[in-house]
């Protein structure tokens, strides 16, 4: 398929720069498996899920990934966001200017905190090599790093210390995302009790989204774009949770595309999930048989992207072209800090059976 398939204009006012307050008073378009459109609210979640349904969420924690700094040898100021580290503590980074930077290159982010440039790839990466490792590291970039706002988010200079607070979700807690799982940014605590008390179980996936989610597509075709990897990991417990809801006729519901992602990534043919820890480079498009998940929860997302091909083939790319068309009309915030959708897997589209069918 063409990527010029998954255009759409939107008008820029309804691109969100901030957040619904509280949380779960945000928007949410219901798409029932026939394409019926529901307008709620976040807050309606309880009542839109069934007793015996598991909600998966993603705990990872957004790190304060964009720095500023200076090439010490020639004062030049450069930017650099950090999307992903290996097992030494090697950090890939996207950086502008990015041909000023040369490798053995040594970068100031700060006093005493500083890297050295080992490698330069054609499109505008480099590797980072940090003179402190582990939790001092992470102190160095919660000190001196701005959280990574995407650029759909106008902010100067590095931001407001408001995004600090609003760009990390209520479940995070492991380090390493450089960009949000932004379907869970609505879940507040009161949400989560009366979820609980509602009969809903909620257990956690981690996937620390990097440049695999948001890279944009270049290529002409879906087909030829290559994800970037990112790490997941999901627990033997969230794995028996999911197993057992889906064996007891309840739903599955993937709060955020990279949930979606990291459980199809580790469910084999018979529709079982699997506990996992690794990378996966998953890419879902319209014609992916689908094998656990029944609903789900997602934002609006931008035109020509991998996530809004990932909801195309969730539930067809005509009827999300509708939804998106009904959304626009009726004045729903987009992205990141927008209002969010229920989606359920097209009925044309369902490859397993379950009780509720």
């Amino acid at each position: 398929m063409k990527t010029s398939e998954f255009n759409f204009s939107l008008p820029t006012e309804l691109i969100a720069q901030r957040p619904a307050k509280p949380r779960d008073t945000a928007k949410l378009l219901k798409v029932s498996s026939s394409g019926n459109i529901q307008d709620f609210t976040v807050r309606d979640l309880p009542k839109l899920l069934n007793r015996g349904d598991t909600l998966v969420i993603n705990n990872t924690k957004v790190i304060p990934a964009q720095l500023w700094g200076t090439i010490l040898s020639r004062n030049t100021k450069v930017r650099a966001n950090l999307h992903k580290h290996d097992i030494n503590g090697n950090w890939d980074a996207f950086t502008k200017p990015a041909k000023k930077i040369q490798i053995n290159d040594r970068i100031s982010f700060g006093p005493s905190f500083y890297a050295m440039v080992t490698n330069k790839k054609s499109d505008g990466q480099v590797t980072l090599n940090f003179n402190v490792k582990g939790a001092d590291f992470f102190s160095a970039l919660n000190k001196f790093g701005a959280m990574p706002l995407p650029p759909y988010i106008k902010r100067s200079g590095k931001g407001q210390s408001s995004d600090h607070v609003d760009y990390q979700t209520t479940f995070a807690s492991k380090d390493g995302a450089v960009a949000s799982p932004t379907a869970s940014l609505h879940f507040t605590p009161a949400l989560i009790k009366n979820l609980n008390s509602c009969g809903i179980k909620i257990v956690p996936i981690t996937l620390h989204v990097g440049a695999g989610t948001f890279f944009p597509i270049r290529s002409e075709k879906i087909e030829h774009h290559k994800m970037h990897s990112e790490w997941i990991e999901v627990s033997s417990s969230t794995a028996t949770q999911i197993n057992e809801t889906r064996n007891k006729g309840g739903r599955v519901i993937a709060v955020g595309t990279t949930v979606l992602r990291a459980l199809e990534a580790v469910s084999d043919a018979n529709q079982t999930v699997h506990p996992y820890a690794g990378y996966t480079d998953i890419f879902i498009s319209p014609g992916y048989k689908f094998k656990i998940v029944d609903l789900l929860l997602t934002n609006f997302h931008l035109p020509k992207s991998t996530l809004f091909i990932l909801v195309s083939a969730f539930c067809g790319l005509d009827r999300m072209k509708n939804v998106y068309k009904y959304a626009i009309q009726n004045k729903y915030r987009f992205f990141s800090y927008g209002d969010t959708t229920l989606l359920e897997i097209s009925a044309n589209l369902q490859t397993h059976e379950t009780k509720y069918l």
